[in-house]
């Protein structure tokens, strides 16, 4: 008998690009750019909500499709984002983060010989989900300066197998933001393709201007194809709580919700509840316009790091990444270029050929991410400083 059981589809997934660099940083003690998550204190309102969460003894399973007080902030977000009224009771799902969320639309709305055309770059959980669906990831390629795309390939990606496309937008790890006139040319295509959108926008609060968020659902005729995804977890800085949702037509939300029952079931009570206060709380408190500042700051200070080290920086319009032109470093790969950093000066990069469907087409960047405290920045800009 065979040594292992587990299925040939996912022969390909061994640990991911974010396991290995951490793995690194650790074993070289390193200052981590690499892994996207804060590592300063979140606001002290939405600890302070979680812990009169866990002492009201909110500890037992919730609603299943979410918290209704949570489901309620949600809608009330989202009706002012779209220009509509959303159901919280049948337009809102909460999720054990945004990667479920997209887990679950994968698999209710894809199987065998379907396809997901996708922006490349592209988060690896992307092409995980297609495989597990045994449906067919189909790229269209980002391309840098500036992260545009060619529409006539968007177009030809796009077949009768097609079932959705999947839009990131703040773009990890580019940090493009898509304009309205893309925004309006994708859709256009999907309402005359027939397809649905799936866009993930957790990142839809940490804009840069001129840059403008906008949500695919509010455009003319998207409402009834999008599901749109987000997290609390980037908003207040509380990735590890794993607290996200979907919102969409009824229809849809119900597909998602019929395979997140049997997935996770329910989100964390007590954390649920936390960010509805949280959410309450930072439409009177300012926190949103503070958070914005805050990233503007830390997105300075670190590109002003990078320059005084020799690195290009690209321009971005969210997200809180930046990406760096290595190509005048003298390595092959941005793989080998990011080991070697961490080895030499003791700083983890993100290598973005992880997100690429061929690793070896991708250009040679490196992703550094800037939600970090100033004195993690300060103590990168020291060891790049050494070899720069």
């Amino acid at each position: 008998m065979s040594a292992t059981r587990a299925h040939a589809r996912i022969s390909g997934f061994g640990d991911s690009v974010f396991t290995r660099m951490s793995a690194l940083a650790r074993q070289h003690n390193a200052v981590n750019l690499g892994q996207g998550f804060p590592d300063f204190p979140g606001p002290e309102f939405v600890k302070d909500a979680a812990r009169r969460a866990i002492d009201a003894d909110l500890n037992q399973y919730a609603i299943s499709s979410g918290a209704p007080r949570l489901k309620d902030q949600v809608a009330i977000d989202f009706s002012v984002a779209l220009g509509r009224e959303v159901d919280p009771a049948t337009e809102v799902v909460v999720t054990n983060g945004a990667t479920e969320a997209i887990f679950d639309a994968v698999q209710a709305f894809t199987g065998p010989g379907d396809e997901i055309v996708a922006f490349e770059p592209f988060y690896d959980s992307y092409p995980a989900s297609a495989t597990i669906a045994a449906a067919t990831f189909v790229p269209v390629r980002l391309n840098p300066p500036d992260w545009s795309f060619d529409p006539e390939a968007l177009a030809s990606a796009i077949t009768s197998r097609t079932r959705f496309l999947l839009l990131n937008t703040p773009h990890n790890p580019t940090g493009k933001v898509f304009t309205l006139a893309e925004l309006e040319y994708i859709a256009a295509l999907a309402i005359e393709r027939d397809i649905l959108v799936v866009t993930d926008e957790v990142y839809d609060r940490i804009t840069f201007s001129p840059a403008e968020h906008i949500s695919t659902a509010s455009l003319p005729g998207m409402w009834e194809r999008t599901i749109t995804v987000n997290s609390t977890g980037k908003t207040f800085s509380m990735t590890g709580w794993k607290i996200g949702y979907a919102v969409g037509p009824a229809e849809l939300v119900g597909a998602i919700q019929a395979v997140h029952q049997f997935v996770t079931f329910a989100s964390p009570t007590p954390f649920q509840d936390a960010m509805a206060s949280a959410m309450e709380q930072a439409r009177a408190n300012g926190y949103y316009d503070h958070l914005k500042r805050d990233y503007i700051h830390r997105r300075d200070l670190l590109a002003a790091t990078l320059t005084h080290a020799g690195f290009e920086t690209l321009p971005i319009g969210g997200s809180y990444f930046l990406m760096a032109d290595i190509a005048n470093r003298g390595f092959e790969t941005d793989v080998a270029f990011c080991e070697w950093l961490v080895q030499t000066a003791g700083v983890v990069a993100l290598p973005p050929s992880a997100f690429y469907q061929d690793p070896a087409t991708a250009p040679l960047l490196a992703r550094f991410c800037f939600a970090k405290s100033d004195a993690t920045i300060a103590a990168a800009a020291e060891r790049l400083g050494a070899i720069a």
